[in-house]
């Protein structure tokens, strides 16, 4: 787990725990304790100012549909990562990688394009290619309107720039990239930030990842 998850994992589970109620913006006179048992009567107050404050963010139903269905998706991932004692025993080390992936990103990336870029990444392991045009095989499929020239002029800067340790790697390839729904990305912030997550891929893979 990387020290910036954690502090904020923490942070969550001390806003759970508080014993002070918490108060919405859109309703300031009213405050509301945690709702552990979420069918409780009581819950429902709670869970209508957190509504109510969704959609004076602009929130759309579409929107908490997705977000929603990601935050699934990364769970599941969580709850079967090898970390937590559910992962199959013939889980191998490039599985293991993919499920770090999506772990990392899902919740900004879509998931079918994480395991894209980890089946390609898996691949491109054996091959005699260079970092960057690794990375390029690793992204083309996800974007079927970029030339591949243009990628490889995109992909150079991550090849020799993010070295170190995977936390440092990590975090670079998120700093790459404004914080933003891969939807409201623009067409280079997608291809920026599917680099930035091959090259995160590839160095999670085993050398006989295929």
């Amino acid at each position: 787990m990387f020290p910036f998850q954690a502090q904020a994992e923490l942070e969550l589970l001390q806003l759970m725990l508080q014993g002070e109620p918490i108060q919405y913006p859109c309703e300031p006179e009213e405050s509301y304790l945690y709702p552990w048992n979420p069918i409780a009567p009581e819950a429902d107050a709670y869970f209508d100012a957190l509504e109510e404050e969704i959609v004076k963010a602009g929130w759309s139903v579409e929107e908490l549909a997705e977000q929603g269905q990601r935050l699934s998706n990364y769970l599941e991932q969580v709850w079967s990562a090898p970390e937590f004692g559910f992962a199959p025993a013939t889980q191998t080390t490039a599985d293991t990688a993919c499920v770090h992936l999506l772990q990392q990103f899902a919740a900004q990336v879509p998931q079918q394009l994480l395991e894209t870029i980890a089946r390609r990444a898996r691949q491109v392991m054996t091959s005699n290619l260079s970092l960057a045009d690794q990375m390029v095989q690793c992204v083309q499929e996800c974007l079927p309107n970029w030339a591949e020239e243009d990628l490889q002029v995109l992909a150079r800067p991550f090849a020799y720039a993010m070295r170190g340790t995977d936390t440092e790697m990590l975090e670079a390839a998120l700093r790459s990239v404004r914080c933003a729904a891969w939807t409201e990305l623009s067409g280079i912030e997608q291809a920026r930030l599917s680099l930035a997550i091959a090259r995160y891929a590839i160095a999670q893979m085993p050398a006989d990842a295929e």
